[in-house]
């Protein structure tokens, strides 16, 4: 086996719908062996359903050096602001941005802050607006080449901070969650539906999981060398074809349906076209380390070539370009959780995006979703959220750790690190692949030598 499974009765719970109708711990009063035989009875069970759908948010690339929104936003503008040649309006920007809300107001997120930012550089520099410029709120002014270098520095900021690289380690128990993860989701039965994975990341770690697991996915785009978005893509399969002699074809079975609801750091816009290129990230891991003086200098180095973040989150776009992408794949969330027999796995997702959790709780009235959501705070809202569910039905559950284990060991339950090595059944195939790769590191360590 890849991993010790190790689990204890007071370590998990899981908090759904009990036979009842009441809300408990489906684990409570239940030996280590018998909570973990029942857990991952019930994931082994949902796993199985005809359509499976997992969305992922910041959380998951925690190991791997994201971070949370929050985090980003804060490393992003001090990034910026910090830049020798930022403009006076648009260092004044940042700054009432990173001021704390006034009494009793509410700040915007940052993904909504960035929409107006965005949609304000379009109108006062876009030729077809009959908009001259906008006014700030909090006093400035900006011109529209102001506006337009703080969308372009933080854009090419969030592509440093996101700019993560798959981390592989030297033994079965540090492999990435990434890899373990996807290993054990393309093991379903290939008779069952493509599993659609969603993900509301920038970075491109699963992309580079897949790669290095040989999994093929579709992900909007057409073309290698420098990819062209056609969302016909996702109505396409793989097959390989049987014996000659037989006359037909099987499913290939390492294969997924992925969509970047947020973009990525690999879109670009080239005349007016969205089009994908992975960069070189190994020049850009020492980013991370550096401190704020030190960013701010290697990104005004860098802005001149380096690509910026091609779609920035936001709300409310008002170039064509931009919209569609976004229009296509929420339309295609939306169509995956409508579909009969879904499972909706969520991890490392906070609820903190409306326009995303406005089209999950309209997804719970399909009557045979189930949901389970993965979250390693005992004492999260997201808890009371979930359970507010159960009027639309027994089918929404929350994975995370009991009190007791949370407080002894903070976030190391219920995270997507272990789910995905832990909790979620084992497979021979990711035995057989920690074998080859380990096969492999010998060879490339004795041909060193």
């Amino acid at each position: 086996m890849t991993t010790a499974n190790t689990f204890e009765s007071a370590e998990y719970q899981l908090i759904g719908p009990a036979e009842d109708g009441k809300i408990s711990n489906l684990l409570a009063d239940k030996s280590g062996k018998e909570a973990r035989q029942r857990l991952q009875a019930l994931i082994s069970e949902w796993l199985r359903m005809e359509n499976l759908v997992v969305l992922t948010g910041a959380g998951t690339s925690h190991s791997s050096g994201g971070m949370l929104m929050k985090d980003l936003e804060t490393s992003v503008l001090e990034t910026v602001a910090a830049s020798p040649d930022i403009p006076t309006n648009s260092s004044r920007i940042i700054i009432a941005r990173q001021a704390p809300p006034t009494a009793g107001g509410l700040k915007l997120g940052f993904e909504d802050w960035l929409s107006y930012l965005v949609n304000a550089a379009h109108l006062s520099s876009t030729a077809s607006s009959p908009f001259s410029g906008v006014t700030w709120k909090e006093g400035p002014t900006p011109s529209s080449s102001e506006l337009n270098w703080l969308t372009d520095r933080i854009s090419k900021a969030i592509f440093l901070d996101c700019a993560l690289s798959l981390c592989e380690g030297s033994g079965a128990s540090q492999i990435s969650p990434h890899l373990s993860f996807l290993a054990k989701l393309v093991s379903r039965d290939s008779n069952l539906g493509r599993s659609h994975i969603f993900t509301l990341n920038y970075d491109t770690l699963f992309e580079q999981a897949f790669e290095l697991l040989g999994i093929q996915y579709f992900d909007g785009f057409t073309g290698r060398a420098n990819a062209r978005f056609d969302p016909s893509v996702y109505g396409l399969d793989i097959y390989w074809p049987g014996e000659v002699a037989e006359g037909r074809v099987r499913r290939f079975d390492k294969f997924v349906h992925f969509y970047k609801l947020h973009g990525s750091i690999h879109w670009h816009i080239d005349n007016s076209e969205l089009r994908a290129r992975h960069p070189n990230l190994q020049a850009l891991k020492e980013f991370a380390t550096l401190d704020v003086n030190a960013k701010a200098a290697r990104l005004s180095e860098v802005a001149g070539f380096l690509n910026a973040v091609g779609i920035l989150p936001t709300a409310n776009k008002f170039a064509q370009t931009l919209t569609m992408p976004f229009a296509h794949l929420f339309r295609a969330f939306q169509i995956r959780l409508s579909a009969p027999q879904t499972f909706l796995l969520v991890m490392g997702y906070g609820f903190g995006d409306d326009h995303v959790t406005r089209v999950i709780e309209t997804a719970l009235m399909n009557p045979s979703l189930i949901m389970l959501v993965v979250e390693p705070d005992p004492t999260s809202p997201i808890i009371k959220r979930i359970e507010r569910y159960k009027e639309l039905g027994k089918r929404a559950f929350v994975l995370t750790a009991t009190l007791e284990s949370h407080k002894g060991n903070p976030f190391t339950r219920a995270t997507f690190d272990d789910f995905a090595t832990n909790v979620m059944p084992d497979v021979q195939w990711l035995d057989d692949f920690l074998r080859l790769r380990r096969f492999e590191k010998q060879i490339s360590s004795s041909g060193d030598a």
